[in-house]
């Protein structure tokens, strides 16, 4: 009976039936799996609903507005990322074969990341052109979700994650700065103390930003703590509302050399500033990296420092 199963599912399902089934679940929903897939949204219901016929039994369930896998779904879905998994790392072992760097390289980093991880990847492309970059930039919760489910090559972001089993590999620092717009009283002022400044407006990042946890604990350890005046959900957000002069925020100085070279934002002389951290390339504990994320972690470590001195340069931030 057990053989006779298994025969008739190698027969009928498809390696892209599996494909979709986990991107649906994986994603939340039909729309999602559709956007990412380049199909339409009746395309992926249809496959998952033959998916579904072959197996014999329902795979998802609709409670309220969210779409849950049955106990049989959860099983397929699993067996799919295994899977699907295994066919990466065969297409991988074949391309390292041939001994020549090329393929998909994804990179999932925080959106802060996201003023100079480009410019990292673009030194790389011109080295390795054969390389099919795919970049994602999404908040901290989202990239711990990315991570968990081991959906890219690695994850650029500020702080490691204790709650997960993980290598990180520390590339560049991360130097966070109080900024305030040209303007404001206290850019004339020296060694401003945190008291003082927890008086301000502050603009700050939403919860669980790494930014805002370094600086709130920052505070904490003075017995101080941080009312926000506005929370905003980007630093680019945080860096227009600074320019308008609407409060002070705290910054990763890699993402202000243009509005410092303008003179459109200033840093403010805080004593315990600037606040010294790491940029880390993060993925799970244990996951076998391809040639190409092997290499690109490797240009990191080797020549990222580097990369990010000449950046300024090119912008005239001196």
């Amino acid at each position: 009976m057990v053989y006779s199963t298994a025969k008739n599912l190698i027969r009928h399902l498809t390696l892209r039936q599996m494909q979709i089934f986990e991107a649906v679940v994986r994603l939340g929903g039909y729309t999602r799996a559709a956007e990412e897939l380049h199909l339409s949204q009746p395309t992926v219901s249809m496959q998952v609903k033959k998916l579904s016929e072959t197996i014999g039994y329902p795979l998802l369930e609709k409670v309220g507005n969210h779409l849950h896998t049955t106990a049989v779904g959860n099983e397929v879905y699993l067996s799919s990322q295994k899977i699907l998994s295994s066919m990466v790392s065969l297409g991988e072992t074949t391309t390292e074969l041939e001994g020549v760097v090329k393929g998909p390289l994804r990179i999932a980093v925080i959106t802060t990341a996201k003023y100079f991880m480009p410019h990292l990847l673009g030194a790389f492309i011109q080295l390795h052109p054969e390389v099919q970059p795919m970049l994602k930039v999404t908040n901290r919760s989202r990239v711990l979700e990315r991570l968990k489910s081991n959906e890219d090559d690695l994850l650029i972001m500020g702080q490691v994650p204790v709650e997960l089993d993980v290598e990180a590999h520390p590339f560049i620092d991360n130097e966070l700065v109080v900024v305030a717009s040209p303007d404001h009283p206290l850019t004339k002022s020296t060694d401003i103390n945190l008291q003082q400044l927890s008086q301000e407006r502050f603009l700050i990042r939403e919860p669980g930003s790494g930014t805002r946890l370094a600086v709130e604990r920052l505070f904490a350890e003075q017995g101080l703590e941080i009312q926000p005046y506005m929370e905003l959900g980007s630093s680019e957000a945080i860096k227009q509302a600074v320019m308008a002069g609407l409060g002070i925020s705290v910054l990763s100085r890699h993402n202000l050399r243009l509005e410092l070279a303008g003179n459109y934002i200033s840093i403010l002389d805080v004593k315990g500033f600037p606040l010294f951290y790491r940029w880390y390339a993060v993925h799970l504990k244990g996951k076998k990296l391809s040639l190409v994320s092997r290499t690109f972690l490797q240009f990191l470590l080797q020549q990222g420092k580097e990369m990010m001195q000449q950046f300024p340069l090119r912008h005239g931030d001196k």
